[in-house]
């Protein structure tokens, strides 16, 4: 590809890149990768989401990038930081696999109700999820271009993909 860099974002974590940098992430089982971002200043940020609500924490281990709530407000701030505007932003989603099979069905489905979390609150924010790639029972590792916008999703044993 191009000489651009790449900036990692680790499991509950969130970190933002500008033009030319590249944003990524593995590992999204159950997780969710919410990338949002604003074409108009070629930014964007990344969140790795591992839990649908702050209030399942423990004091002595959270993390705002962890939860659905927190981490989706942190990833807005940090991008209104950069200049962005609520309105002229949009966000891709992946992730929020059923990585194990249950004799509960869906009780425990952890990675649905990470993805129904995520899309509640960008619904109360404003912010459109322009496409996703979700669910399935498969893990996925991210890449989002702030060049094309373009998110690349790998997903395991079914290939490469783009939305």
């Amino acid at each position: 590809m191009n000489n651009c860099s790449q900036v990692k974002v680790g499991i509950a974590d969130i970190k933002t890149a500008k033009q030319p940098q590249m944003l990524m992430t593995s590992g999204l089982g159950s997780c969710v990768g919410l990338v949002i971002y604003d074409e108009t200043l070629s930014v964007a940020g990344l969140a790795h989401i591992m839990l649908p609500d702050s209030s399942l924490s423990r004091q002595n281990d959270f993390k705002v990038g962890k939860f659905a709530d927190t981490g989706t407000d942190e990833l807005i701030n940090l991008l209104l930081k950069e200049g962005s505007k609520i309105t002229n932003l949009k966000a891709k989603i992946a992730g929020g696999a059923q990585m194990f099979k249950t004799t509960s069905g869906n009780k425990l489905n952890i990675g649905n109700k990470n993805v129904l979390a995520v899309e509640e609150k960008l619904n109360q924010i404003g912010i459109p999820i322009v496409s996703k790639d979700i669910g399935g029972h498969n893990g996925r590792s991210i890449e989002f271009n702030l060049e094309t916008f373009k998110l690349k999703i790998r997903t395991v044993y079914q290939g490469v993909s783009f939305i």
